[in-house]
């Protein structure tokens, strides 16, 4: 039985401590905040309630996993999932609207020809199938085991199999999701449809490698879920069962320093002085402002997005047949794209906005009002101002019309709310994982260079969003249980 010090109490970090206790190990997790989740939170006023993290889960079989194997109770016994249909509604650019379907690709076929006219269904379901191979190739590497020592074979394979395309009497294949928008989809709508995937994790489509194709491919095979009561009761789900496995919590401690001796890590300094033993250390990535990772490992994507919410208290019940999920793509792709990965990163003008819009009763006090969250990506450290917020409540005005004039009040959550809570410079949020760009889009392997260091959570492989930080955990438990021969699940 060994003594593990947890650093910071957000959704990868929890799972590490829940999967380590089962193993028998003692496990204490530090958070300097004066609550568990991470990004993974909740504001309530006047007796509404909405998310300010993420608002959707896909891959639930990750927590699924994580509950089957702590614990009798399974995940759906701890929280209500519920699978959210349509998966989204779409407005683009043009007005078009389309509802897709959740995790059915016939009924995605048939709504995109029914919306965009033939063949944008069969176009966009051919490259599904494209995308699936991509996924085949790079599920495991990528998201069920630890990083490679040589990960410079998936910084260099491509492994989406772009379709052969001729352009000035030669014959390329499309390297960019912003190529396979052009070249394969060829439909303006379509390639926002794609394009939208990358963006919502901050990554520009422009140089987003082909890879990429796995974001919405994961969407549509395993379906987009919504927890009742909001997501944060999955936070709160996870949390209980690390105290039902014994882990310590302990609230209000900064960690500072990391100790070493001999060249391993044995323990961790609190910013009161106080020193804690252990023989192990689990920390955040390198955004946690420690040093975590040895020189020569493989460094995080360079590109630091973030995120404006805006939480709307509305007066008004809730439309029946209202999708769960509007995406309202910019009017203006490129100035958009510009402002936010050009040289002099901003605020976009004209932002594609999330529009979430639950059918919940626990978010609002009753049923004559609703509760909203408009959502951008926006540049890590931006300023956020009056005009940045309208900006995004007159977009989501093309998909919720009177918006405005329901509005009770707004409450804005900022790139510094985010840092405030997580840690993260700037209050930027990492990205998922992607094979090829060079390993541009690789994240620091989970072992470091120190031993018995241990990095969890989305800063380090396999990266950002909820699964992601779930797998990562479940790849830093395995190492510290079965050692450096450790492979992942089978």
């Amino acid at each position: 039985m060994a003594g593990i010090a947890v650093i910071g109490a957000g959704m990868g970090a929890l799972t590490a401590a829940a999967r380590l206790a089962v193993a028998g190990h003692r496990v204490t997790v530090y958070e300097r905040t004066q609550t568990y989740g991470g990004a993974v939170r909740r504001f309530e006023r006047d007796g509404f309630g909405f998310d300010t993290g993420p608002g959707l889960l896909p891959l639930p079989a990750v927590y699924r996993d994580l509950f089957v194997k702590t614990g009798k109770e399974p995940l759906e016994a701890c929280v209500e999932l519920v699978q959210v249909d349509p998966s989204a509604r779409h407005v683009f650019a043009d007005g078009t609207e389309v509802a897709l379907p959740n995790a059915s690709r016939a009924g995605v076929v048939a709504a995109l020809d029914a919306a965009l006219g033939a063949p944008a269904g069969q176009r966009w379901g051919d490259f599904l199938v494209r995308a699936r191979e991509a996924w085949d190739r790079t599920r495991r590497p990528l998201l069920e085991e630890p990083l490679w020592d040589d990960w410079s074979v998936l910084a260099a394979r491509e492994p989406y199999p772009a379709v052969p395309h001729k352009r000035l009497l030669r014959t390329r294949r499309a390297g960019t999701l912003a190529e396979v928008g052009a070249w394969e989809l060829r439909d303006p709508r379509l390639t926002a449809l794609l394009e939208g995937h990358a963006l919502a994790y901050g990554l520009d489509p422009r140089v987003t490698p082909a890879s990429a194709a796995v974001l919405p491919y994961m969407e549509h095979a395993f379906g987009t879920w919504y927890v009742r009561g909001g997501m944060r009761e999955l936070a709160r789900a996870v949390h209980e069962r690390c105290l039902a496995r014994r882990v310590e919590f302990v609230f209000g401690a900064e960690v500072i320093r990391i100790l070493e001796k001999d060249g391993r890590a044995v323990g961790v300094e609190l910013a009161d002085g106080e020193v804690r033993d252990a023989d192990f250390v689990v920390a955040p990535g390198s955004t946690g402002g420690l040093p975590a990772r040895a020189d020569g490992e493989v460094a995080p994507q360079q590109s630091l997005p973030s995120r404006l919410a805006v939480l709307l208290a509305l007066r008004g019940a809730r439309p029946e047949g209202t999708a769960h999920r509007t995406a309202v793509h910019s009017q203006d792709r490129d100035g958009e794209l510009e402002s936010l990965f050009g040289t002099a990163p901003s605020v976009p003008a004209r932002p594609t906005v999330t529009v979430l819009r639950p059918d919940d009763p626990a978010l609002v006090p009753d049923g004559a009002h609703e509760a909203v969250t408009l959502g951008a990506v926006v540049p890590a450290g931006a300023e956020i101002h009056e005009a940045h917020v309208d900006a995004l409540v007159a977009a989501a005005e093309r998909a919720v019309p009177g918006l405005r004039d329901r509005v009770l009040w707004r409450e804005v959550r900022t790139p510094a709310d985010i840092a405030r809570e997580t840690g993260a410079a700037g209050g930027a949020v990492p990205a998922p994982a992607l094979a090829a760009a060079g390993g541009r889009l690789l994240h620091p392997a989970n072992s470091t260079g120190l031993q018995g260091l241990f990095t969890v959570g989305g800063w380090s492989h396999p990266g950002g969003g909820l699964p992601h930080a779930g797998m990562s955990g479940a790849l830093v438990s395995g190492l510290i249980v079965e050692g450096p021969r450790f492979r992942g699940s089978q």
